[in-house]
């Protein structure tokens, strides 16, 4: 497939004034479903090529990642397109000149529409999203937290959802963003918000049939990773041991896949059983 026939369109602005928090609702009011963000081809909220630029151990190595400098990334990318046969595409960029030369490395078609941070944010909104990523180093890909690749081990942070109207009798914008903080930040350490580990463990449980419900969960995150420690109502006539061990498992593997880091200690303790025959012949004896 060739790219010239590609409508390609541009969303510029400085550095933290909240493009990646916007870049959405941009695409869905111009009906584009593929983004180029920091190095990432992004999919209907799904990564679908690339390597985030954030990961760069340095700015300029950051720049590089952004602008397709390699080969091999750019030809990662290139792949994608053909595979997935966009007629629209945004890409993301600090200035004009950053956006066109993205566009050139690619190979895409010159940019037809560019349209600016400015636009669509106020001075008030771009102040205060610059200051968040000046004193707290956070970032936004516009994705789910879930659809993140796993080598973004320790940088995930909080799940953000936005829900935004347009007006009356327009349809709402709804998505949900991932916060990074990129490597080469100064604040250096990186973790995972517990509630991450917490709803990940929480929705394995209901996909076991043999786990009725979870009383309650506690992560205690660390530097080395998380501990986490999880009570749930078994169903009757299961193995209780094989149940737990397959549960805690499966779980271990989905988080470190999910979020390439290490569990330190993960206990799973049946608190009790449920008995559904008793539940019914209980309802039957009151009617």
């Amino acid at each position: 497939m060739s790219t010239n026939k590609i409508k390609v369109y541009a969303f510029v602005g400085p550095s933290g004034t909240g493009k990646s928090y916007r870049a959405q609702m941009v695409a869905s009011e111009k009906g584009i479903n593929f983004i180029i963000d920091d190095g990432l081809l992004i999919k209907d909220n799904q990564i679908i090529a690339g390597e985030s630029a954030k990961k760069a151990p340095t700015k300029i190595e950051t720049v590089k990642h952004a602008l397709f400098l390699s080969k091999e990334e750019k030809l990662d990318i290139e792949k994608a397109l053909k595979k997935y046969k966009p007629d629209k595409i945004l890409i993301l960029g600090t200035s004009d000149g950053m956006v066109e030369k993205i566009a050139e490395n690619l190979e895409l078609p010159k940019i037809s529409e560019t349209i600016y941070i400015t636009d669509v944010a106020t001075e008030e909104e771009m102040k205060t999203a610059r200051h968040i990523r000046v004193t707290e180093g956070k970032h936004v890909i516009p994705v789910p937290t879930f659809e993140l690749k796993k080598d973004f081990s320790g940088f995930l942070l909080d799940p953000l959802q936005i829900f935004k109207s347009k007006g009356a009798g327009q349809k709402p914008y709804i998505s949900e963003k991932t916060i990074i903080r990129p490597t080469f930040s100064y604040l250096g350490k990186f973790t995972i918000s517990d509630t991450v580990f917490r709803q990940i463990m929480e929705y394995l449980a209901k996909k076991m049939p043999n786990i009725h419900r979870v009383v309650r969960t506690r992560v205690t995150n660390s530097e080395a990773g998380p501990t986490i420690y999880m009570e749930v109502i078994v169903m009757y006539g299961c193995n209780v041991q094989e149940t737990l061990r397959e549960f805690k498992n499966k779980a271990r593997r989905e988080i470190e896949k999910l979020t390439a880091m290490k569990i330190v200690s993960l206990q799973v303790i049946a608190k009790s059983v449920y008995i559904p025959e008793k539940e019914e012949g209980k309802n039957n004896g009151k009617n």
